[in-house]
């Protein structure tokens, strides 16, 4: 008996700092591993793996509160995948200049926590094109490339977020990423139940059976339906192959 596909996209990262791909633990600029010197090396390969979505960072403007990485941001966009972009996009023309360079999706982070009112002009203009990204310490919100903690709490602003028609939401739990310890399950799937609009999980993913575990709490909660994979592809810890046969088998 075939099983029925499940809707869950997997969304390889890619963080641009200097032009480089990069991670930080824990968004600490100080504990940063360079992988790529050129972004386009691991693009292809998460490409010819089957990714058909990009999850791509640059940690330059998130720190700066304008992306700096443009230049090498559009040689990956010329290979053709949908590219889920965000860092530094804080006010309208930097939202409006991201999409018109061919980026399928912005996350808005920061500025999500400072009020309503820019969220619901960018909603209205490009629709769902934006998503909303909540950073998560302790349950509540980190902001500016995770250097500040707020006192806003994750379920509050998911709420809000979803009030004004924000369509998917990126959650990630600080204290799991990079750390390859597995992802706070928990977490993402009670957030999931508790909001109407889309779950994209970040944060903590180590091995290939943590997305499939993904793939099978999606089954449950179809809201949760994207997992993002950084680190642990880049140390070869996830099978990208494996994990899409296994989650359209």
């Amino acid at each position: 008996m075939s099983c029925i596909p499940v809707m869950m996209t997997i969304y390889p990262a890619i963080d641009l700092k200097n032009g480089r791909v990069v991670r930080l633990l824990q968004g600490r600029a100080d504990r940063e591993t360079v992988y790529f010197e050129n972004p386009v090396i691991p693009a292809k390969l998460w490409k010819e793996a089957g990714a058909k979505w990009l999850h791509i960072v640059d940690l330059d403007g998130a720190f700066s509160g304008h992306p700096r990485n443009w230049d090498v941001i559009e040689k990956v966009l010329s290979l053709g995948l949908k590219v889920q972009f965000g860092g530094g996009l804080r006010d309208i023309e930097s939202v409006s200049n991201a999409i018109g360079r061919g980026v399928d999706r912005v996350v808005i982070g920061t500025k999500a926590v400072d009020g309503d009112d820019f969220i619901r002009q960018i909603v209205d203009e490009f629709g769902d094109k934006i998503a909303v990204g909540i950073d998560a310490k302790q349950g509540k919100v980190a902001v500016r490339g995770w250097v500040s903690t707020t006192d806003v709490t994750v379920l509050d602003l998911a709420r809000r977020a979803c009030n004004l028609g924000v369509k998917n939401i990126i959650y990630t739990d600080i204290s799991r990423d990079g750390m390859l310890s597995g992802p706070n399950f928990e977490g993402q799937q009670a957030l999931a139940e508790a909001v109407d609009c889309n779950i994209i999980a970040s944060g903590g993913v180590g091995t290939t059976e943590d997305v499939i575990r993904f793939g099978e709490i999606s089954k449950k909660v179809p809201n949760l339906n994207g997992c993002i994979v950084g680190k642990a592809l880049y140390e070869k810890r996830v099978d990208l192959n494996k994990a899409f046969k296994e989650l359209n088998a």
